[in-house]
């Protein structure tokens, strides 16, 4: 079963995440900062880390960055709503800096689902989101 790390300081962000990927039939973990998600990735190495950008202590183009150095084969999404600047300038740069996909907030909780089911290999199902 692949594991994914959720990496967000929007604690209602990771809850809904993490129960619609549980659903999907991943193992989900959470963290609120990126430090916190370094350490977990050490712990339990994770297939997948969804990080968003913006995050107090270790935001989330250091993580990206601690995240391909001391783990490459991690597969990343970095997502972000952008705050004073837009959300592509910082998504941009998650991208050119190792993440394999980018998705600005709000996005679709179906394509959330469709992009973690490319990267990991796996099939979608139509158990968590129903798209009619």
């Amino acid at each position: 079963m692949p594991r994914i790390l959720i990496v967000d300081d929007e604690d209602q962000l990771r809850a809904v995440l993490k129960e619609i990927l549980e659903i999907e039939g991943y193992e989900v973990a959470e963290a609120a900062d990126g430090r916190a998600a370094m350490e977990a990735q050490r712990l339990q190495s994770f297939d997948l880390v969804i990080t968003d950008i913006i995050m107090p202590e270790m935001d989330g183009i250091e993580t990206i960055m601690a995240l391909r150095k001391d783990f490459p084969s991690v597969k990343i999404i970095a997502i972000s709503g952008g705050r004073r600047v837009g959300p592509g300038e910082f998504l941009n740069l998650a991208k050119t800096l190792g993440a394999h996909r980018i998705l600005h907030k709000p996005f679709v909780l179906q394509e959330m689902l469709d992009v973690v089911s490319e990267l990991l290999g796996t099939k979608p199902s139509d158990k968590a989101v129903k798209t009619s």
